[in-house]
C-alpha cells in the first residue's frame, strides 16, 4: 500500500465537500489502484485527507490523468494558501486497518524507527483488542524520514473518550503499552469527528 497525505487550510469547506463527491462520482472509476481516501476538517478549518493506493505506481499514474489535473485546479480554488503532500511508500496495517464505518478518526504525527517498532507490531494488535474496543483499526505511514503518520479509526468520539478514562490496564498491558510509548514520540494530534470516508 502506499498513503498520500494532504493538509491545508480551508477556505470554502461546502465547496470542498462538493468537490470529494464530484471525485467519487466522475473521477473515480478512471484512478485505477486507488483504495480509498479518508478525510474530514477540524473545528479550526483545516482539511485533513489520507489517501489510500495499492502503489506508489498508481498514485503517480492518477496524478498524470487530465482529468485529475482539471479536478485538482477547481479543488485548489477551495483553500485558503498553499496545500502541502506527503508521500509515504511504506505502510503498516494494524489490527483490521481503516474502516469506513468509523464515527471517529484521529490523525496522530511523530517520529519513530519503524525498524524498532516492526518487531512488537503484534504484540500491540493484541494489546489493542484486549483494551480498545473502541478502536476498529489503525494504518501507520512512514514518508521515509524518520516521522509517522498515524491514522487511528474508533467506533466514536464517545467511546473513544471513555476508553481513555477507563480502569487501569493489567500489567501484562500496560507493559505493552509503555514498551510501545518509549518508540514512539507523539507531536501532533488532528481530531475529525465527522469523518468523509470513501472506498472502492
Amino acid at each position: 500500500m502506499f498513503v498520500q497525505v494532504l493538509e491545508g487550510k480551508v477556505r470554502d469547506g461546502d465547496g470542498l465537500r462538493a468537490q470529494l463527491e464530484a471525485w467519487r462520482s466522475d473521477l473515480q472509476a478512471g484512478a485505477d489502484g486507488w483504495l480509498g481516501t479518508t478525510a474530514g476538517m477540524t473545528a479550526d478549518g483545516r482539511f485533513i485527507a489520507v489517501v489510500r493506493f495499492e502503489s506508489q505506481e498508481a498514485a503517480q499514474a492518477n496524478s498524470s490523468r487530465a482529468e485529475q489535473a482539471e479536478w485538482w485546479k477547481a479543488t485548489e480554488a477551495t483553500f485558503d494558501g498553499a496545500v502541502t503532500f506527503t508521500d509515504c511508500p511504506d505502510v503498516d496495517i494494524i489490527g483490521t486497518g481503516g474502516s469506513d464505518d468509523a464515527g471517529f478518526v484521529q490523525v496522530i504525527f511523530g517520529s519513530a524507527d519503524r525498524s524498532a517498532i516492526l518487531p512488537v507490531a503484534d504484540e500491540l494488535a493484541a494489546t489493542l483488542r484486549r483494551t480498545r474496543p473502541d478502536v476498529i483499526g489503525a494504518l501507520a505511514a512512514w514518508p521515509g524520514d524518520g516521522t509517522f503518520i498515524q491514522t487511528v479509526y474508533f467506533t466514536s468520539e464517545s467511546d473513544a473518550r471513555a476508553a481513555e478514562s477507563a480502569e487501569p490496564m493489567s500489567d501484562e498491558d500496560r507493559g505493552a503499552s509503555e514498551r510501545l510509548a518509549s518508540l514512539m514520540q507523539m507531536e501532533r494530534f488532528v481530531d475529525l469527528s465527522d469523518p468523509w470516508l470513501y472506498s472502492r
